[in-house]
C-alpha cells in the first residue's frame, strides 16, 4: 500500500522518551518532543526536554497523527541547549499550525509540513544567531517522526538517528548526514575506523547554522509491534544495532527499552549527552510483521 491510498486505521502508540546529560557534558544540549496531534492543544507529551513521568504515553492515533522528535543541540555558552529548546518549540507550533489545524490532510501534505517545520526551524534559529551575539555559530541536529494512519514519516538534518525495530532487527532508516558517513560510502572508512575518527561528529547539516537546509525524506508502512526509535548520537557513537535490538527484545515497555539504552551509554563512558524516543505501535489497523523487511524509502516531495 502507497501512503497516497492510505485510509484511516485503528494504531495505538505506546510512547516514551528519555534524556540524560552523558558522564562528560558539563550540561545537557539535547531536547525531544512527544506529540499527540489530535490531543488537547498538541500538548508535548515529553516536556521538551525530559521523561514524561515515569510511564509510557498511550495515544489512540487520530487523523491528526503525532509527531516524535529529537534535537541534539551544538555551540558554545549556553547556544547549543537553546537552539535545540528552539527547534522543539518551533517545530511543534509549526506542525500544529499548518497541519493540525487544516481542515484537509493527506499523506502528501502531512510530509510536506513536516519538510517545512524543519525549514522554519532552521529559518528561525538562524536569525537568532545573528541578531544575538551569544549564541553565534549555535545549531542542532533534528530527527522527526510523523506518525499517521500506519506509516511513519521522517524528515532529517543532521546526525540524529531514526531506527524501526521489527522482529529482532534494528534498522537505520535515515543515513547520518556526517562528514564519516560520507567516508564509509566512499570506501574511505570502515564502521570500526569510524567510530575513532578525528572527523567523528562534524555534521554536514545543522539547524541554524546556514540561511538554508534540504532534509532528507523517508517514510515506511508500520507493521504490528514495530517499535520507532529516535536517537540522538550520544547513544549511537557507543551502542551497536544489534545491541538496540536485543536492547528492543528484552524490554517490557518502551520506558524500559529507553532507560536500559541510556544505561548502556553510560556505561561505556557517557561521552555525551544521549536522548532516545521510542514509540510500540499496535491494534488491529496493522498488519502482522510477517517476513517483511524494512528498507529506507525516499519520500518524493515537489521543490528543492
Amino acid at each position: 500500500m502507497s501512503p497516497s491510498g492510505a485510509g484511516e486505521r485503528r494504531v495505538q502508540v505506546s510512547v516514551f522518551g528519555e534524556t540524560h546529560i552523558g558522564r562528560v557534558r558539563a550540561e545537557n544540549q539535547d531536547s525531544l518532543l512527544i506529540a499527540d496531534l489530535g490531543g488537547a492543544a498538541g500538548e508535548n507529551l515529553g516536556e521538551g526536554g525530559a521523561a514524561a513521568g515515569a510511564d509510557p504515553a498511550c495515544i489512540d492515533l487520530g487523523p491528526k497523527g503525532a509527531l516524535l522528535l529529537v534535537a541534539d543541540g551544538m555551540g558554545g555558552a549556553a547556544g547549543g541547549r537553546t537552539a535545540s529548546a528552539m527547534a522543539v518549540s518551533v517545530i511543534h507550533g509549526h506542525v500544529l499550525a499548518r497541519w493540525a489545524a487544516a481542515s484537509e490532510r493527506t499523506p502528501e501534505r502531512f510530509a510536506l509540513c513536516l519538510r517545512q517545520a524543519l525549514e522554519e526551524g532552521n529559518r528561525r534559529i538562524h536569525e537568532e544567531a545573528a541578531r544575538d551575539s551569544r549564541y553565534h555559530g549555535m545549531g542542532t541536529t533534528a530527527t522527526l517522526a510523523g506518525l499517521l494512519d500506519g506509516f511513519a514519516y521522517f524528515a532529517q538534518v543532521g546526525d540524529s538517528r531514526a531506527y524501526i525495530l521489527r522482529a529482532g532487527a534494528a534498522v537505520q532508516v535515515t543515513r547520518d548526514q556526517s562528514l564519516v558517513q560520507d567516508f564509509i560510502d566512499a570506501g574511505m572508512l570502515t564502521e570500526d575506523e569510524a567510530r575513532t575518527s578525528a572527523h567523528r561528529g562534524q555534521v554536514l547539516q545543522a539547524l541554524g547554522v546556514g540561511a538554508t537546509v534540504r532534509p532528507h525524506m523517508t517514510f515506511h508502512e508500520l507493521r504490528r509491534d514495530d517499535v520507532v526509535m529516535l536517537c540522538s548520537d550520544g547513544l549511537s557513537r557507543v551502542v551497536e544495532d544489534q545491541e538496540i535490538a536485543a536492547a528492543a527484545g528484552e524490554a517490557d515497555d518502551p520506558a524500559a527499552l529507553c532507560h536500559r539504552l541510556i544505561e548502556v551509554a553510560n556505561e561505556r563512558g557517557g561521552p555525551d549527552n544521549v536522548t532516545v524516543v521510542a514509540a510500540r505501535v499496535g491494534g488491529h489497523g496493522l498488519a502482522e510483521p510477517g517476513e517483511t523487511r524494512v528498507t529506507r524509502r525516499p519520500y518524493p516531495l515537489p521543490g528543492p
